[in-house]
């Protein structure tokens, strides 16, 4: 039987391994050492569609950052950056990047599939690294992100990015201060409605003019182009992201964000099982990944859930998302507009705790944002607020409850040795996945 995890004893791995990670790039070669307090930071952009360049102007806002490179298989993505940026390079190949000994850092916002390669290949090629959430597809991938990030003292930071809002600092402190009680139950849900024709269903086809579409594919299995594969559409988040080939449905696209919060308040690294029922139980479109989804984990004191449906959009508590503590003396509500407690009727008087606060004033335009953390770090070489290890962990949960899904049985799970512990043959295939010739995963 998997022994629990003891917070105390989470906390000080915790500090040995943030410790272990700062020796590591204490350690870097020269070339790899701190750059001066004004020295400009010469960053590529590896994947433009819509969240890139979001990613774009939030680097290229900092005053010490030069975007140097843009990168992208899709010509008219590539044009559209390009606008933001026009004195950078544009190319299509990433390797190209990687292989630009005056590019400092690379920002990678491609599908998931590509994520991990990416990472891995800009470690070795001597690059800091930003990171899109979720870090990979597969839990094993995730492994030798850090592996690499360790071996090449490269600063990687994953796009987590509500870990830089203030009020979720608060939440944190919060939650680990103890004034809202013991936490037994943690609710996180997502909630929308797609129905009844969700993405539809395309047929197969050519790809359109300025796609490579067998770049774009790269390590995933090699398949027939389809407009919902990519997905990229003008009124909506590419759709890759319902197709298992290159990344894991909502549960990895959004859940990752509430999960990362949930196991940073909790102190926790893992789960010790998580059991999942859901399906494609509605719409009748294309996608794979289900429209119904609840995932269930335990923790060793307590139990977290997972909610997302796409063909029903009534909120819960009167919000479409978020995340719930639910403590001894309170529950304690947050999303990205802020956190609101609701102090249990019999501690109402004698609680003495804030019950609103919101992302608005002084406090959240003076804190550093996450692009702002990751430059600070590339300069500094202190591990940043969500390092790789950290990423990797909350990627991981979230493909958990896939890996319950999918297999159709619970999973227990050894986070140690990041294996299925209870012979669950088809969720323990899906901790690792096959890439296509010629494309390698090797740290």
């Amino acid at each position: 039987m998997t022994k629990p995890v003891n917070r105390r004893r989470f906390l000080e791995a915790s500090a040995t391994g943030a410790l272990s990670a700062a020796a590591a790039l204490r350690s870097a070669p020269a070339s790899a050492q701190v750059l001066g307090a004004n020295d400009r930071v010469r960053i590529g952009l590896i994947g433009t569609g819509r969240q890139g360049q979001g990613l774009l102007r939030g680097h290229q806002a900092l005053a010490d950052v030069e975007i140097a490179a843009l990168c992208d298989v899709y010509s008219p993505n590539l044009a559209k950056a390009g606008e933001i940026a026009p004195k950078a390079a544009r190319v299509a190949d990433f390797r190209r990047v990687l292989d630009d000994q005056g590019i400092d850092a690379v920002v990678v916002a491609t599908p998931d599939h590509w994520h991990a390669l990416m990472t891995v290949m800009a470690c070795q090629a001597g690059k800091d690294v930003y990171v899109e959430k979720p870090t990979s597809v597969a839990i094993a991938e995730g492994r030798k992100m850090v592996e690499a990030a360790r071996k090449h003292a490269r600063i990687v930071q994953v796009g987590t990015q509500q870990r830089s809002q203030p009020h979720f600092q608060k939440v944190v402190d919060l939650v680990r201060s103890g004034r809202i009680g013991d936490v037994t139950l943690v609710r996180c849900w997502n909630v929308s409605n797609a129905a009844p024709e969700g993405i539809g269903n395309p047929p197969d086809g050519e790809p359109p003019p300025g796609l490579d579409w067998d770049l774009w594919l790269g390590p995933a299995p090699k398949v027939p182009f389809n407009p919902n594969r990519f997905g990229v559409t003008p009124d909506a988040w590419s759709h890759f992201r319902w197709f298992w080939d290159y990344a894991g449905g909502m549960m990895t696209d959004w859940g990752v964000h509430l999960i990362d919060i949930v196991q940073w308040a909790m102190n926790v690294e893992a789960p010790l099982s998580v059991s999942a029922v859901g399906g494609k139980l509605s719409l009748a479109d294309s996608r794979e990944t289900p429209d119904t989804l609840l995932a269930a984990y335990q923790y060793p004191d307590f139990v977290m859930t997972y909610e997302n449906r796409v063909c029903n959009a009534q909120p819960i508590d009167g919000k479409g998302y978020g995340i719930e503590f639910h403590g001894t003396n309170a529950t304690l509500f947050v999303d990205r507009a802020g956190f609101e407690i609701r102090p249990e009727t019999r501690r109402e008087g004698d609680l003495n705790l804030p019950r609103t606060e919101g992302l608005s004033g002084a406090a959240a335009r003076e804190h550093p944002s996450h692009p702002r953390d990751f430059v600070d770090c590339v300069k500094s070489r202190k591990p940043p607020l969500c390092d790789i290890e950290t990423g990797h962990r909350s990627t991981s949960t979230a493909i958990l409850g896939n890996l319950a899904y999918r297999s159709g049985s619970t999973v227990q799970w050894d986070a140690k040795t990041e294996t299925v512990a209870n012979g669950n043959r088809k969720a323990a295939d899906l901790v690792t996945r096959a890439y296509r010739a010629p494309w390698k995963l090797e740290v």
